[in-house]
């Protein structure tokens, strides 16, 4: 399809009539651009499998995908980690609406914290994209689009489950014309269980509760069908409790305001402008907590070139960090400039990307990318790529008093791939194997002379592995498979690389009958290991979780979720409680 004709489609969506047009299966993370083949292996959660899914947290909604790990510190509200092709958790880039969010202390996301009720949309991108997004997007990225409004509607739901959890919502979205408006907001609570079996910091074998009350917003305008101006933010405030000798709860605000424009030039040439602010606290107490403020500021120029397209851009983004810890230097900024350029040339599709960023830590620093795809056929199509990506240092790794070392680079990766995609009538499916070498990864070392231990850039890593998917459907039926197998290892030492398992598959079989919708899932990891030296061993396990709908009417549905409904007893983090069973059952109406 004419990428011009897409870009108009995503351009005016906010003011289409869904029922009536049918749009094709548009990205836009993979590239910065509307892409309907994405040359990159992507995987797209719309509102409608967020539905499906019954999900109460985002993990709900990522277990299972190609690519993904992940590992859990004891339930709702408690701290997890992602792991994607075998990277580090810190190797995900992570957009809200297009604006960076994350931690500037830890270097990652606190995902437990972001209220499902509240996603329209996740985009999922394997594989390096620092030549487009800077740091942090070795392993790749994930982007959260917020609730959009697109016709008149009104919506709210009430549910309870295990361990005294009970979750309200409610919102409207609409849209005219030319202008758009949704407003939702969530509160969720749980009493919790225990989070931690033993060796938490302190023994208190106590239900650890969780309270998180968010709302998203977002509002915009088209003037006379050539630019648009899009107003969104998300904020989530609450508390998470835990195992500590010193204060057992802290309260955490994760808040993202941002603002986009587009303006079409003329024929060949579109702007973009992208301003927001992102913010991360976390306060255990007035003399224990850490406070990220994120600035970005971007500038998007797209050009048209008869089956060509260029892209330039540049991008500013300031960290400023406050915490009861001193730190040496409590504001970066770093400054990108990135172009990238797409061409049809003899049948073959092919990207090709560059991005320099200049930090004021560490100077100047250069990623690239290049992507070829070729049609096998009506149905099939051939992927490849390299890439290179870095991840710049926290402010923890540079700065926290007798453990950060200012003389820290950034890690450096480059990675190989090869896939195909095939889409017929009633299934698409992928492959995809890659290949991807890390260096000067951070580490924790140690000075023999101080007694002392610090940061190093001092670790080599090599992955390989493969990931891939089916898709089916057929009348009433569905049937879901991905599956993932990696070989994450130190390069030194050989051994695996902690909390990352081998091999991962994850089976949906779903059944639309009237008014009833019912679905089984089945998710299983192979074993991992907890420490770097592989000797303490956590292991495999499996677990199936059911949920079921019935619809009272077109605006009436009763939805119930039963997760590891055999009650497995099983660990991700060593010593760390999950679920033994949970149920929720919720009633919504829109």
């Amino acid at each position: 399809m004419n990428q011009r004709f897409v870009y108009v489609l995503l351009f005016l969506y906010p003011t289409l009539n869904i029922a009536e047009t049918i749009l094709p299966e548009v990205t836009v993370t993979a590239t910065r651009s509307a892409q309907t083949s994405p040359l990159a292996s992507v995987s797209i959660i719309t509102r409608d499998d967020i539905v499906k899914s019954q999900a109460v947290s985002i993990f709900d909604i990522l277990h299972g995908i190609p690519g993904l790990d992940i590992v859990n510190h004891g339930g709702l509200g408690q701290p997890t980690s992602i792991f994607m092709r075998g990277t580090e958790s810190d190797h995900i880039l992570v957009l809200i609406d297009g604006i960076k969010v994350g931690s500037a202390t830890t270097g990652s996301m606190a995902f437990e914290h972001l209220p499902v009720s509240q996603i329209e949309r996740i985009e999922i991108v394997r594989g390096p994209r620092s030549s487009l997004y800077g740091s942090e997007a070795i392993g790749g990225v994930i982007q959260i689009f917020t609730r959009h409004g697109k016709k008149p509607q009104a919506e709210s739901s009430i549910g309870i489950g295990s361990d005294n959890t009970y979750r309200v919502t409610t919102g409207f979205s609409g849209a005219t014309e030319n202008s758009w408006l949704s407003l939702y907001a969530d509160h969720l609570k749980t009493d919790g269980f225990n989070a931690c079996k033993y060796s938490c910091f302190a023994f208190e074998p106590d239900d650890d509760g969780y309270e998180n009350t968010s709302f998203s917003t977002k509002f915009g305008h088209n003037f006379a069908d050539t630019a648009n101006v899009e107003v969104h933010a998300l904020r989530t405030k609450g508390y998470t409790q835990f195992d500590s000798s010193f204060n057992n709860q802290a309260d955490f605000t994760q808040q993202v305001i941002g603002i986009k424009a587009d303006y079409i030039a003329n024929d060949w040439w579109l702007l973009n402008l992208n301003i927001g602010e992102s913010q991360d606290k976390y306060e255990q107490s007035a003399q224990n907590y850490f406070n990220t403020t994120r600035t970005v500021y971007g500038l998007q120029n797209k050009f048209f070139f008869a089956e060509q397209e260029l892209i330039i851009g540049y991008e500013e983004q300031t960290d400023d960090v406050g915490s009861h810890v001193y730190y040496a230097i409590d504001s970066l900024t770093n400054k990108g400039l990135f172009a990238e350029y797409q061409a049809d040339l003899f049948g073959i599709d092919l990207l090709v990307g560059l991005r320099e960023d200049d930090n004021e830590q560490f100077g100047k620093h250069t990623t690239k990318n290049i992507s070829l795809g070729y049609a096998l056929g009506s149905t099939t199509r051939l992927i490849a790529s390299y890439g290179t990506a870095f991840k710049a240092p926290s402010f923890n790794e540079l700065y926290f008093p007798n453990y950060g070392n200012s003389k820290l680079v950034p890690e450096e990766s480059e990675s190989y791939e090869v896939g195909l995609i095939g889409k017929q009538q009633n299934y698409n499916w992928s492959i995809n194997a890659y290949k991807t070498l890390i260096d000067k990864l951070i580490a924790t070392n140690f000075d023999s002379v101080t007694n002392s231990y610090f940061a190093d850039n001092i670790n080599k890593v090599k992955i390989v592995g493969m990931d891939g998917a089916i898709n089916w459907h057929q009348g009433n039926w569905e049937f879901n498979t991905k599956v993932s197998w990696l070989k994450p290892e130190d390069d030194t030492t050989g051994n695996l690389l902690p909390r990352r398992a081998e091999k991962s598959i994850n089976v949906e079989l779903a059944e639309k009958r009237g008014p009833m919708r019912l679905s089984i899932n089945v998710l299983a990891h192979s074993y991992r290991y907890d420490n770097a030296n592989n000797t303490n061993r956590l292991a495999g396990y499996g677990i199936v979780n059911l949920a079921g709908e019935y619809n009272f009417n077109k605006n009436l549905a009763l939805r119930m979720r039963l997760e590891n409904m055999l009650g497995k007893d099983y660990e991700t983090a060593y010593s760390y409680n999950t679920p033994n069973q949970f149920w929720f059952l919720s009633l919504h109406y829109w």
